[in-house]
């Protein structure tokens, strides 16, 4: 196996192991183990189990990056963003199963969890800008917090989603991003509504 390999090997291996024996009480000593690479060189590429799920967060934005097409800024918002998120799930679609292992150990391992959380909150403003759409001052804020809440409930409705064509998870992704298009088309509306001037 090519050095470069071993990083994407161990994350294999460890998303099989917590399908099969869940995550929270998995330790990198069993990960090292089944992946047949000593504990030191795991150690040295993921300290932590936190940082296995780092890296998967890291290469879907990375998938994102690379099904980036220049032409997204022709289409509609929504319609860009719909398309971007279909490039995340696809780009975590080998990891699958076992971020569905993953959440349903929640209980039992709320650490884990809300670090996957966190490194969704990190990367849903490199989706936003990809589409075209600034997070930056309070707008943007205010924009990746709506988004992050959409992007979630088409999560999770992909996790249970084991249809070819991904069907549940495109509807469900639709109607969400249906209503944040609905909202941002209502406060764009009401910022540009002229306010009376004051009799003289």
């Amino acid at each position: 196996m090519k050095k470069s390999e071993i990083p994407q090997h161990i994350v294999s291996t460890a998303m099989s192991l917590a399908v099969e024996k869940g995550w929270a009480t998995l330790s990198l000593a069993e990960i090292a183990v089944t992946s047949k690479v000593s504990l030191s060189d795991l150690h040295q590429i993921f300290p932590s189990k936190n940082s296995l799920l780092r890296f998967i967060s890291e290469q879907a934005d990375q998938g994102v990056l690379e099904e980036h097409d220049n032409d997204y800024l022709q289409q509609p918002a929504k319609d860009r963003l719909f398309e971007i998120c279909m490039n995340r799930f696809d780009a975590l679609e080998a990891y699958k199963e076992g971020i569905r292992a993953i959440v349903k150990d929640s209980r039992k391992d709320p650490v884990s969890t809300l670090l996957l959380l966190c490194n969704l909150k990190r990367s849903m403003p490199l989706m936003l800008e990809s589409a075209g759409l600034s997070t930056s001052g309070l707008q943007g804020v205010l924009r990746v917090k709506a988004f992050s809440v959409a992007y979630l409930a088409a999560l999770q409705t992909w996790l249970n989603d084991d249809s070819d064509d991904l069907g549940k998870t495109m509807a469900k992704l639709d109607k969400v991003l249906g209503r944040l298009d609905t909202m941002a088309r209502c406060c764009s509306r009401a910022r540009t509504v002229p306010t009376k001037s004051k009799a003289a």
